[in-house]
């Protein structure tokens, strides 16, 4: 009888391809052929498990164990390899995300101009004042999932925060909680900038690079502005004063 632990050609051990031919992955049938195609476009199979795992979060809303043996499956590597990149990036969640995400930025920033009592007053509005949400939780209406960012790349624009990755800059306690009211009476209130919200799991399938589902729109439907004023303002002063960067010296200049 071969070992359990022997390592066979598929880079696993017997007893973790046994265990993966257990799991049922029959819920993602529906999208084999777009696992396929992500597939395609890399010349090796393991470096398309990122956007294999956002693939699974749009049929899923989270990277499931059924997941995590799907994606192992497609790409011939074990289950270890890809739960160790599901729980390093932040992006994928192994619990359930409700019908939209909501990411309050509470870096340093964030949180000196309101980041931290914009975050706490959500999670009191989605728990209610005796038991406010934690960290990746989810409403019991199943509308929203609240969860605290570190930096989303908008200081300038401070304090922000983001449902289904769209911004919403220059937040306030009472602004962010308008919005998250609105999504959960089932509205899609605009970004400040980028396009304009879907729901998670259409934006799942974005990430995954496909734009053809009748639930997202098209390529154009995702289109929005994605800079605003302020980041843009430096660049216009310069072109309306006409200033310009230093040439670079050629190589030999200073030999």
């Amino acid at each position: 009888m071969e070992p359990e632990h022997a390592i066979d050609e598929a880079g696993g051990t017997t007893a973790q391809h046994a265990e993966l031919s257990r799991v049922d992955t029959s819920v993602f049938d529906g999208v084999r052929e777009r696992a396929a195609a992500i597939l395609a476009r890399y010349p090796q199979p393991r470096s398309a498990l990122l956007p294999l795992l956002h693939l699974v979060q749009h049929v899923e809303g989270h990277v499931s164990r059924a997941g995590i043996a799907f994606c192992a499956e497609v790409l011939e590597i074990t289950t270890a390899e890809v739960s160790a990149v599901a729980t390093f990036y932040t992006m994928y969640k192994r619990e359930p995300v409700g019908r939209h995400l909501v990411s309050v930025c509470t870096n340093t920033l964030c949180a000196a101009l309101g980041g931290d009592d914009i975050y706490a007053a959500v999670r009191e509005r989605l728990g209610g004042p005796d038991q406010p949400l934690g960290h990746e939780q989810t409403a019991a209406d199943g509308s929203v999932t609240i969860e605290h960012a570190e930096c989303l790349a908008a200081c300038d624009l401070a304090p922000v925060l983001t449902v289904d990755y769209e911004f919403f800059d220059k937040q306030t306690v009472d602004s962010a909680l308008e919005i998250i009211d609105a999504l959960r009476r089932g509205e899609k209130p605009h970004p400040t900038r980028g396009a304009p919200l879907t729901d998670f799991r259409s934006v799942e399938l974005l990430l995954a690079g496909f734009f053809d589902d009748p639930a997202v729109g098209g390529l154009e439907a995702v289109a929005g502005p994605s800079a605003a004023v302020e980041s843009l303002r430096g660049a216009r002063l310069a072109e309306e004063r006409g200033w310009t960067a230093p040439p670079v010296p050629d190589e030999g200049a200073h030999t």
